[in-house]
């Protein structure tokens, strides 16, 4: 399946953006379709290649019908509707940027200030009539004429969009629900209520762009410049014209535009962008930098290990700005919503106006006419089709800015129902840096040897355990004198090496093949070695626990997580002094890779139906139970590849403390989306009660539209203010 993505830009209709979403979704050719109105983003995912050009087509046509002034394009494309002569090609923009920062905001602007010299005009003519004419008819003329500067954009906007097809947006609403107002001679009213409308409009606009800036703002850690060597002299490109293994040079002040490995220099990192912390981190030659960072002082030379494309700051900036498009189950309610809101109060409007004067003595149809003009006008749910989407993309660019990646708004509202919070031990509770910290032969042979026939044993192995052998070993480890190298699951390893049978793994491989070894009592993982089927002596590798992996299990308790399980493949007695030091409720210990799966399952059959299991791991040897748990979280560090891949979430510095963080945005994010879904409708639903009572207007009836929206949008960005926690 293919994945398209368009650019909508000038996107400020929430209404129709959901009608697009819906419309394009529709599509023959379209399998399925997302319209991120946070980032102004259409995917499309299509099965066959071959309908890419007639879906890029289709959809752009419907954008048209919609919303002829948006501009589309496709990311790293050429725009697709019929604004393209304004751009010939020649200028510098690429991929998603492109005409995102020429043409279009100098036309926003200037439509900006049109719009508001045209409403300056028709609220001068406005009081002009009120307060100056007293002639009837001169007053109406003069209200007319206000009313077409005021508001003949809307009507031409509802003409156009009735001649497409396209009834009950807000442009109509608000037409005849004044023009009604001067048909029944509330003249000042029509008018009054129109400016009270656009300058709403103007505000709730503002307020969105400014929500859209906000979060951007939050992830603008892309590099605008890489300074490349070549033929010996520094040149300034794109830091996706870069090739792997050439030199750049990042100056005091400067990102660092691509991964890669330090060759010359010395300095400060300042990595608050990837990871949150304000920490410094001190790099020297021959370590690993990443793109994204910010070098405090000295100048590097690093040489380039990935193409822009997969670097971390790349990778990071996808899935931030992707996360919009995986919805929440409310944001997908309120979308299913507003489709039968709108329609339902309108057909109210029309009975309204028809039916109280047939059977009510002495009502008259002016009056309930009005009435139902004032429906009209509350029936738009633009407040929440706008807040709800800002509401979560806010949230998920605040966590971003926490040093937490989520892949969705899914997942940010599955966060705020965890009850259950399982972690693997090794790299996610403890460092997984490991060190040998004794070797004890007990037979003929020397430690030296013991240690050889393990580093040996473990010569293929990518594992942290595998890895700290071979290090204490310290020497070249010739791979070709290994024979028969088979990796028992979940036991250890077997081969022949120098002619002799080597076992080496936990006390399970012993007892497999009838070894007699005495268990040890040292803390630590044991690494046991027979030699032609007798036991030659073992190895303890020692890990370390995090600092903050206390604080964590405090953290979660406090926010009422009910319990904490640890699953490890190590020894029950390791487990246990961990799992006691840590803090956690409950501990598995000894589990093969299958085996953490089934314990996940055995806490499902277990939980409540609305409460959520969170596993936590390292992203790499854990991938089975990320995908089971209702979310998981990686603690992959910054650069992890296979972490970015497996979870929903990602820690990027490995502290486990910044689970109980996620939860906390998670949690805050939903309290503000329901403040704006109950307030919204609840204005509403009030209005439109005093409205059919008689006790309400319409300039009660235009807050309850363009003003709500407009109090929902700057409350959703509070969130954007959640500070680093």
């Amino acid at each position: 399946m293919e994945e398209i993505k368009l650019n909508l830009k000038g996107l400020d209709c929430a209404g129709c953006a959901a009608k697009i979403e819906d419309k394009v979704g529709k599509l023959e050719v379209v399998k399925e379709a997302v319209l991120n109105f946070s980032t102004q983003t259409l995917i499309m995912k299509i099965e066959n290649k071959e309908n890419r050009d007639e879906a890029i087509n289709e959809a752009t046509k419907i954008v048209n019908t919609l919303e002829p002034d948006v501009i589309v394009s496709e990311q790293n494309g050429n725009q697709k509707n019929k604004n393209t002569d304004k751009c010939n090609g020649g200028c510098s923009c690429t991929g998603e940027h492109h005409h995102g920062h020429d043409h279009g905001a100098e036309d926003e602007e200037e439509d900006s200030k049109k719009k508001l010299i045209m409403l300056i005009a028709g609220a001068a003519a406005y009081v002009t009539g009120l307060a100056f004419i007293n002639n009837e008819t001169a007053k109406l003329i003069v209200f007319v004429i206000a009313y077409i500067l005021v508001g003949g954009e809307v009507v031409l906007k509802a003409l156009k969009n009735i001649t497409k097809g396209q009834i009950f947006d807000e442009n109509f609403l608000m037409v005849v629900a004044t023009i009604g107002a001067f048909a029944i001679k509330e003249y000042p009213e029509a008018v009054a209520v129109m400016i009270f409308y656009q300058v709403g409009e103007m505000f709730q606009d503002k307020a969105v762009n400014n929500s859209r800036r906000s979060i951007k703002s939050l992830m603008d850690i892309r590099p605008d410049f890489a300074n490349v060597i070549r033929d010996g002299k520094e040149v300034r490109v794109s830091p996706s014209e870069v090739a792997i293994g050439e030199e750049i040079v990042v100056k005091p002040g400067e990102k660092i535009p691509l991964d890669g490995v330090l060759v010359s220099g010395s300095g400060v990192l300042d990595t608050s962008a990837l990871t949150g912390e304000s920490l410094p981190r001190e790099v020297d030659v021959n370590e690993s930098v990443l793109s994204g960072c910010i070098s405090k002082n000295g100048v590097l030379r690093i040489k380039v290990n990935k193409e822009f494309g997969e670097s971390t700051v790349s990778k990071i900036l996808d899935l931030v700005q992707n996360a919009g498009n995986k919805k929440a189950e409310t944001e997908k309610f309120i979308t299913k919503f507003a489709r039968y809101y709108t329609p339902a109060v309108v057909i109210t409007a029309a009975l309204l106006a028809v039916v109280p004067p047939l059977v009510i003595s002495g009502a008259t149809f002016d009056q309930w006419i009005y009435r139902a003009l004032s429906f009209l006008v509350v029936s738009c749910p633009c407040a929440l089709v706008i807040s709800i989407p800002l509401g979560f993309f806010g949230g998920i660019g605040a966590a971003s800015k926490n040093g937490i990646l989520v892949k969705g708004g899914n997942y940010l509202e599955a966060l705020k129902n965890v009850d259950s919070v399982v972690f693997d031990k090794t790299g996610t509770l403890t460092k997984g840096v490991f060190k040998v910290t004794e070797v004890k032969s007990e037979s003929d042979l020397s430690n030296d040897q013991l240690l050889e026939y393990a580093a040996y044993a473990e010569s293929y192995s990518n594992h942290p355990i595998g890895l700290s052998i071979i290090n204490e070993y310290g020497k070249d480890v010739d791979k070709d004198k290994v024979r028969d190298y088979e990796e028992i699951s979940g036991h250890g390893i077997k081969i022949v090496y120098d002619g002799k049978h080597i076992l080496a793994g936990n006390i399970k491989l012993m007892k497999r093949f009838n070894i007699v070894s005495g268990e040890t009592e040292s803390i630590g993982t044991v690494v046991y070695v027979a030699v032609d089927g007798e036991y030659a002596g073992h190895i303890i590798i020692s890990d370390e626990i995090k600092e903050d992996s206390a604080k964590a299990m405090k953290s979660l308790k406090a926010l009422g997580v009910k319990r904490t399980v640890m699953l490890t493949g190590d020894s029950r007695k390791v487990a246990d002094v961990v799992a006691e030091k840590v803090g956690v409720d409950k501990v598995y210990s000894e589990l093969l890779p299958g085996d953490k799966v089934n314990k996940i399952e055995e806490l499902f059959r277990g939980k409540d139906e609305k409460a959520n299991i969170l596993f936590v791991g390292d992203g790499i040897n854990d991938a089975p139970v990320l995908a089971r748990a209702d979310v998981g979280i990686a603690m992959g560090g910054i650069g992890s590849d296979a972490a970015i891949e497996a979870a929903d979430v990602i820690i990027m510095n490995d502290e486990p403390s910044k689970i109980a963080d996620a939860i906390k945005i998670a949690r805050k994010t939903n309290r503000i989306v329901w403040q704006n879904i109950i307030f919204s409708l609840g204005v509403k639903v009030v209005i439109l009660v005093l409205v059919a009572a008689g006790l309400g207007n319409m300039w009660e009836a235009v807050f309850a539209d363009v003003g709500v929206a407009l109090i929902a949008v700057l409350n959703a960005m509070r969130i954007l203010k959640i500070k680093k926690l």
